[in-house]
């Protein structure tokens, strides 16, 4: 059986997705866009501000489940500016300060509503 995890910490799905599903033990989080949960809009003005929020969605979304940052397991980055990722590095490791996971980043050429960052995560459920 699969659950749907809902957070209004996170921003509502801009299509017709769910922030996460849990399966077998797993959590399958959407990609997260630097969108405000209060406001709907993508933070404007600083790159690492915009990676924040991304992490910030993806924190409230795991909390949802119960669990915390410490049990994500596989991140995908995508960026729309590769030279981008140290600045994603310097935000990314204040998020993920022992064992980070596993990780990949990508360069694509455009990303929903315009963001220059997107990053989705996989977490194991408390055992």
């Amino acid at each position: 059986m699969k659950k749907t995890y809902y957070t209004e910490n996170a921003p509502k799905p801009v299509g017709p997705y769910s922030q996460a599903i849990a399966v077998k033990g797993l959590l399958f989080i959407s990609g997260q866009i630097p969108i405000d949960p209060k406001t709907g809009e993508i933070v404007k003005g600083d790159f690492k501000e915009r990676v924040r929020r991304v992490l910030n969605n993806i924190k409230a979304i795991v909390e949802a489940a119960g669990i915390s940052l410490d049990h994500v397991v596989k991140v995908t980055v995508y960026l729309r500016d590769i030279s981008r990722v140290n600045e994603v590095n310097e935000v990314y490791k204040e998020y993920f300060k022992h064992e980070p996971p596993a990780r990949v980043v990508v360069e694509v050429s455009n990303l929903p509503k315009n963001a220059d960052v997107e990053i989705e995560a996989i977490a194991y459920l408390k055992d």
